[in-house]
């Protein structure tokens, strides 16, 4: 399964053209048609091919993982943003479209549920961006607050969950009308912040997923704020230009006069022209499945192509249908990308959007589709680049500390405990080498207190031989067995070295769960420092002590 991960994310990363832009690791050539492999291959490789230009129909390309019938894993570390150097970028969201739009869905629903319970009510108003105000008689002026305090209303509906309303009622008299308000409370109004932070987090790592960045950090700031950490990358325009588009897609058809009765609005084309549009929505990106990147053979133009759910297909085939002759608008964040005629009717749920592409610009246009609108929009409040130089600074300290602290230890050791001090010094050089081996198997992330974490394994390594070797000591006192003292050594300290081991692998988990950024990458190197130290202690450590001790049963002191 992992192979078949790591297989997948190739096929759909785009790569750079040649040459390549980090030391031949993602250049193509010579010969590529796209950026990136499912640019060609649709469907992830099931597919055919579109023809090139009329030289070629497929290419079959090689990206191998075999080495002589063995299997090659090239896993490696990876370099967290302090240590490698990357951008730093501090997003807010901008919720006032989410209260707004919540607000009219509320409105709507108010609406219903007045009817349903015979209440008369005018003049429905969503007044300042964040409140609902209609007017009701007076003699329903009590019956309308109760409805909608009641603890069991369906209109307000968060008392059961949170023991609070999501909108706090007022009254107000105005002259001879009583005005009713609803404003989010501050627990609803925390709750729908929540939710849109949590959606728009999702997308925001959908698109930074297929930029190709190994190991980004997105976290919470807050509920309107995104901190986004992109490690080994120094150059983040592109990435700023992708998460700063809501990528709110619409299709809507262009009328010539005001004779649309859902109304019309002007909207510019990225040329600067104008257009008429009705405001009715024939569909929205909500139906796309999937958008790609294509070069138009007759035309030899870049343009995106896109597959619709079959909600879609049958809404797009419906509008066409009917529209056949007239323009329809594609419509990306309030401007025109293109308003082609409808020609005939478009059925099978697939189309494309034509314009003035380049083939980066179509391949983003593709990225922002696919992976869906932002529920509000979003801006850059905080940029930092951090250079690599600074990273290298902190990959030297760190390993002079490791140097300096592992020397000392080894050198302690071998005073303290002569040749089993040695076996403790190689043991400790062994448990540093599984470490490494299991944090480049999962491919981790290395931060600053990781390292600090690796110094702290190879203080708890030793400590674990010091209190066998000590718990010996003992044992020797009173065995004249030099076989079983040892033995009982090891098995009596066991005991104490597990429940010491275990209660830091317990924080070290909570940290790993709880924690973000650093933190979690210091809780890492410590839970997997925990485990190699017990298994290089019991296993390695045991069995050079085993061997050495039954080859010099005879000396006087063995320890």
């Amino acid at each position: 399964m992992r192979l078949f991960t790591g297989g997948r994310h190739l096929f759909r990363r785009s790569w750079t053209p040649a040459p390549s832009s980090v030391e031949s690791l993602d250049g193509l050539g010579p010969v590529f048609n796209r950026v990136s492999c499912s640019g060609c291959h649709v469907k992830d490789g099931r597919g055919r091919p579109p023809k090139a230009d009329g030289k070629f129909r497929s290419m079959v390309i090689k990206l191998s993982l075999l080495n002589n019938n063995k299997i090659v894993v090239n896993n490696k570390i990876n370099l967290g943003l302090d240590l490698q150097g990357g951008s730093y970028l501090l997003l807010e969201i901008d919720n006032t479209p989410v209260i707004i739009q919540k607000l009219q869905s509320k409105l709507t629903s108010i609406k219903g549920f007045l009817k349903d319970n015979d209440v008369k009510s005018t003049n429905f108003k969503i007044l300042d961006n964040n409140k609902i105000s209609f007017v009701v008689d007076e003699d329903s002026l009590d019956k309308v607050i109760s409805l909608l305090n009641d603890k069991e209303s369906e209109i307000n509906p968060y008392f059961q969950r949170f023991k609070t309303h999501e909108f706090i009622v007022s009254e107000k008299k105005v002259f001879s009308s009583n005005h009713i308000t609803l404003q989010h409370s501050d627990y609803g109004l925390v709750l729908l912040k929540s939710s849109s932070q949590d959606q728009a987090i999702e997308i925001v790592r959908r698109r930074v997923d297929e930029i190709g960045t190994n190991e980004p950090n997105i976290l919470k700031r807050g509920n309107d704020r995104i901190l986004v950490e992109l490690p080994g990358l120094d150059n983040p325009d592109r990435i700023k230009n992708l998460l700063g588009k809501t990528a709110n897609l619409t299709f809507r058809f262009v009328v010539l006069g005001d004779e649309e009765s859902f109304g019309t609005e002007k909207l510019l084309f990225d040329d600067g022209s104008e257009s008429i549009v009705s405001k009715r929505i024939i569909m929205s990106g909500d139906n796309l499945v999937d958008a790609q990147p294509r070069m138009d053979n007759q035309t030899n133009q870049t343009v995106v192509t896109f597959n619709l759910d079959r909600v879609g297909a049958k809404k797009f085939a419906k509008a066409t249908s009917s529209g056949v002759g007239k323009k329809l608008a594609i419509i990306l964040d309030g401007r025109i990308i293109s308003a082609p005629n409808i020609v005939e009717p478009i059925i099978g749920g697939a189309g494309r959007i034509t314009g003035d592409f380049t083939f980066q610009t179509a391949t983003d246009l593709a990225l922002l589709l696919r992976s869906g609108a932002l529920p509000a929009p979003m801006k850059i409040i905080e940029e930092r680049t951090v250079g690599p130089d600074l990273g290298q600074d902190s990959i030297n300290a760190g390993i002079i500390s490791l140097i300096i602290g592992f020397s000392l230890v080894v050198l302690f050791m071998i005073i303290k405990y002569k040749i089993f001090g040695l076996i403790a010094d190689l043991t400790l050089i062994t448990n540093l080498l599984l470490l490494i081996g299991v944090l480049s198997l999962f491919e981790a992330t290395l931060t600053l207190p990781g390292i600090a974490g690796i110094i702290l394994t190879v203080g708890m390594a030793v400590d674990a031989n010091v209190l066998i070797y000590e718990r010996i000591k003992e044992e020797v006192k009173n065995e004249s067995n030099k076989i079983l003292a040892f033995d009982s050594g090891y098995i009596k300290s066991k005991t104490t070295i597990l429940d010491a081991n275990i209660t830091t692998l317990i924080a070290a988990i909570i940290l790993f769960i709880l924690g973000s950024g650093p933190v979690k990458g210091f809780a890492l190197t410590l839970g997997v420092g925990i485990l190699t130290t017990l298994f290089s202690v019991y296993f390695i450590a045991r069995l050079m002590t085993a061997l050495y001790v039954i080859k010099n049963k005879h000396k006087e002191n063995l320890i």
